[in-house]
């Protein structure tokens, strides 16, 4: 299916202009309302309009012509709507206004429609107009309404003031980073409240004084937790900084759809740090992020899942707070949780499971067992990062240190995303997992009591040919009924 578009969104420029709208009724009584909210100059043919109309053209001083169509009447205008009701006679006058190469519309003639209407959000001198290329009315007022709802109703007040700013803004701030936090301050802070409340004055004094505070902009950095994948579990927040973003610093399995929502103009650094293939080491990243700082970049840090989750964020921190440069955490679902919802997993569970326990597969592969492995064996819930080429080894050490060898065991590849893949077996299973190279995205191991619970419909055995859904459940039961 394309992407592409079959119109091109634009503007016409209609103040003073004339625009002339054709017919009696209903269909062109709503172009009427819908010029209203420009400065054209509307003129309407109809030959008889009905009352309702014939009333809301004489209240707004509407100029009217009382005549039957001509094709002389389009000569003037610069946009036409057909709007009579009458499929052919709107063909007519779209034929007339094509031979004058004038744009025109005729209404639910898709054919003959050299422009289409949007739905429209007024907040003039802002617009926002939704267009769905004809295809689905309801839904493009459905999306007008969600929409209207989302922009403050000063928001056209601002942009207003804004214009007063403008020339002021060119001349004392230079090009780029300068300038876009300028903006992005002046329509988000005390600028905005103040407008919002209707204090115009005070709204300009904060502006001057926003002004006046740009002389140099110090550079920041956003440590930004991407989430496990799914473009829809980037949070509110991350997608905000993202927007305001001059560099953005991502890593290898953070998705190129996440990258793309980030400011179209802004630069892309992929610092590639993956498993097997670094394309800079964490020292050459920290001292990316340090030099992005001091030459006053604003600038996000991607990190997959949540940067504080064996995402290597204090060695960033440590470096960016050595070298003087601003940062802000920005939280992010880790993949536990991701890959915990795909199961339908319940990582504690009453009665079976109070706690739980992040790590990652190479901390059961030492010599020295970590002694979280002694909560594993009391009954929390493991969440093994990275563990799929280490998975024989975890099982063996957490069997010796006393877990039992039927232990409920969830595997989930890419977890919330399109392409996971689920599979469940036991701890005496989970050896298999180093063998299935076809899984070459990145691996979350659940282990534990708890994950008897899960939902195993959807998921396929670790052990080909092999199913645990009876021995999950009735362990699950057993252990109720000890508790």
């Amino acid at each position: 299916m394309s992407e592409q578009l079959t119109v091109f969104p634009a503007f016409f420029r209609v103040a003073q202009k004339c625009v002339a709208v054709f017919g009696n009724g209903d269909e062109a009584y709503a172009k009427v309302r819908l010029l209203m909210n420009t400065q054209a100059r509307i003129i309407v043919y109809a030959q008889e309009p009905e009352a309702d109309f014939a009333t809301f053209l004489a209240q707004n001083s509407i100029e009217t012509v009382l005549a039957a169509f001509a094709p002389f009447q389009v000569q003037d205008a610069t946009l036409v709507f057909a709007a009579t009701g009458d499929a052919e006679q709107d063909r007519i006058i779209v034929a007339a206004a094509r031979a004058q190469k004038i744009p025109a519309n005729a209404v639910d003639q898709p054919d003959y429609c050299d422009f289409l209407t949007p739905a429209l959000v007024n907040r003039a001198p802002v617009a926002v107009a939704i267009g769905t290329e004809g295809t689905g009315p309801v839904l493009g007022q459905m999306i007008r309404a969600q929409v209207d709802q989302l922009l403050s109703p000063s928001l056209g007040r601002v942009a207003t003031l804004a214009q007063a700013y403008r020339g002021a803004v060119d001349r004392l701030l230079p090009k780029g980073v300068a300038r876009r936090v300028f903006w992005h301050r002046f329509f988000s802070g005390a600028v905005a409240d103040q407008i919002a409340l209707g204090k115009v004055s005070e709204a300009r004094r904060e502006a001057t004084k926003l002004l006046k505070s740009m002389e140099k902009i110090s550079g920041h950095v956003w440590l930004v937790g991407a989430g496990p994948g799914a473009e829809d579990l980037l949070t509110l927040r991350a997608q905000r900084v993202m927007m305001q973003a001059d560099v953005l610093v991502y890593d290898a399995l953070v998705p190129q759809a996440i990258v793309d929502m980030g400011r179209r103009d802004a630069e892309r650094i992929s610092v590639g740090k993956r498993k097997g293939c670094h394309s800079k080491s964490q020292e050459e990243i920290n001292q990316l992020l340090v030099r992005l700082g001091h030459e006053g970049k604003r600038v996000v840090r991607l990190k997959s899942g949540d940067p504080l989750v064996f995402g290597r964020a204090g060695e960033e921190m440590a470096a960016l707070r050595n070298a003087g440069v601003s940062y802000e955490i920005v939280p992010g679902i880790t993949s536990a949780f991701a890959a915990a919802a795909d199961f339908e997993l319940p990582l504690t569970l009453r009665g079976v499971s109070s706690s739980l326990i992040f790590t990652t597969g190479h901390d059961l592969a030492g010599d020295v067992l970590p002694d979280w492995a002694r909560l594993a064996i009391s009954g929390a819930t493991i969440s093994v990062y990275m563990g799929r080429t280490v998975a024989a080894s975890v099982a063996a050490r957490l069997i010796q240190a006393g877990l039992p060898a039927e232990t409920t065991v969830a595997v989930i590849e890419n977890a919330s995303r399109a392409d996971r893949r689920l599979l469940h077996g036991t701890l005496s299973d989970l050896p298999d997992l180093e063998h299935r190279d076809e899984l070459t995205g990145p691996v979350m191991v659940i282990i534990g009591d708890a994950v008897a619970g899960a939902n195993f419909e959807r998921s396929e055995p670790l052990v080909r040919g092999k199913s645990i859904k009876g021995e999950a459940v009735l362990r699950q039961k057993e252990s109720e009924t000890r508790n």
